[in-house]
């Protein structure tokens, strides 16, 4: 059973993205990983629960807000990418938990947003994952969570992995120009009588070339 078709047997409705509270996105995409922003129990704007865990709500409170945010995290990757089936695995979670002092259920609480994932996608919803507490969080709620989802399509270019944009293709028949400074040269050199040149190799990121040794 795909993703798509677990959430309507579950009877959940996704809601559409929440408007940022800051300068940036729901999401992006890069190549076959879709990174989401925190999410927190917002709907229309407007928090759906606030408060500390340990100290104005309980662990199972906690829990269940934790899963209201995954299914907010469910709609924004629904929104992004046109369905969930596209969906291939959970990757990377983080959960933090604005926590009262001595506070240290983080782990079950954010079990209501893992236990949800594992719900829609099945064996593929297992992640990756750290429960942290905090301090406070935006608006005093008292869960947010991030996720990395891999997603089907949409590898990444070669180059763009490491963070550098990929080198255009060498047309065919078309030579590769030349990185040599002034006086120097691609051809290697010819050996004179009584003085054989020995070749040794200098490769560069364009173009290798031989000059003679000096031994």
């Amino acid at each position: 059973m795909g993703a798509e078709a677990k959430i309507k047997q579950l009877g959940i409705t996704l809601p559409p993205p929440a408007k940022p509270i800051g300068n940036y996105i729901p999401g992006v995409r890069v190549g076959n990983l879709l990174f989401l922003s925190g999410h927190g129990p917002v709907r229309e704007g407007s928090p759906t629960a606030r408060g500390k865990l340990g100290r104005d709500l309980s662990t199972e409170e906690g829990y269940k807000v934790a899963r209201e945010v995954g299914i907010n995290l469910l709609g924004s990757a629904r929104s992004i990418l046109g369905s969930l089936d596209k969906v291939k695995r959970v990757v990377k979670v983080l959960g933090m938990v604005n926590s009262a002092e001595g506070f240290g259920d983080q782990p079950k609480v954010i079990n209501g947003f893992s236990d949800l994932m594992v719900e829609v996608f099945g064996e593929n919803g297992r992640h990756a994952r750290s429960a942290v507490g905090m301090a406070a969080l935006p608006m005093g709620i008292p869960v947010e969570i991030e996720m990395i989802l891999e997603v089907a399509g949409g590898l990444a270019r070669t180059g763009e992995q490491a963070g550098t944009a990929a080198s255009p293709a060498q047309p065919r028949g078309q030579a590769q120009a030349s990185t040599l400074g002034p006086g120097q040269s691609d051809t290697p050199p010819a050996s004179s009588a009584g003085n054989p040149a020995r070749a040794c190799s200098i490769r560069g990121p364009y173009h290798e070339r031989s000059l003679p040794s000096t031994r």
